[in-house]
């Protein structure tokens, strides 16, 4: 209300003072309420808020990146160590084949390394450039860390024959040479 409009009131006598009073502190109170409750929107802080969250977005997927590349590398450095400190130094003039992907490669061992590879007591192992023999417990802890660097383990599996197998007397040998 304006100031004419309540000595106008006032000289007629129908407005009581105190009455306006309360009214004047009751519409002051109200406007400093929705002052309170509405926010004021600045675009350069919504910016700069939308900023912000794209950075910590940004820096938790470097973290991620960052801690998959070091846990990468120590699973690594837990498969050379396992590979280094168990491994089996291949001698002999006796040639052992496998097969790496596409490739024939040759190690040569003794009879007794030989016999343990067919059996599934030894695997081949690739280390870099090179390959070596580790026992099949290593070769199965490396084979959980990475999978890939294990080229040749036999399944120590004994094979079962059917009773009805009619060349069960003709056994084909495992160290067949190729």
């Amino acid at each position: 209300m304006s100031n004419a409009f309540k000595e106008q009131l006032l000289k007629a006598g129908l407005a009581d003072p105190k009455k306006l009073k309360a009214a004047k502190k009751q519409q002051h109170q109200q406007r400093v309420q929705v002052g309170k409750n509405q926010k004021v929107v600045n675009e350069t802080t919504l910016l700069a808020e939308q900023r912000r969250q794209e950075q910590v977005a940004r820096d938790q997927e470097l973290n991620r990146q960052k801690q998959e590349q070091l846990q990468k590398k120590a699973i690594a450095a837990q498969v050379k160590q396992l590979i280094e400190h168990n491994t089996i130094k291949p001698s002999g003039e006796l040639a052992f084949n496998f097969t790496d992907g596409n490739l024939v490669k040759r190690i040569y061992v003794n009879n007794k390394l030989q016999s343990e590879l067919t059996r599934g007591l030894l695997a081949v192992v690739r280390q870099g450039e090179h390959y070596v023999l580790v026992p099949a417990a290593i070769a199965e802890k490396i084979a959980q860390r990475e999978p890939d660097c294990i080229v040749v383990l036999h399944s120590r599996q004994e094979q079962t024959i059917a009773e009805d197998d009619p060349y069960a007397a003709y056994q084909i040998p495992d160290d067949l040479m190729w």
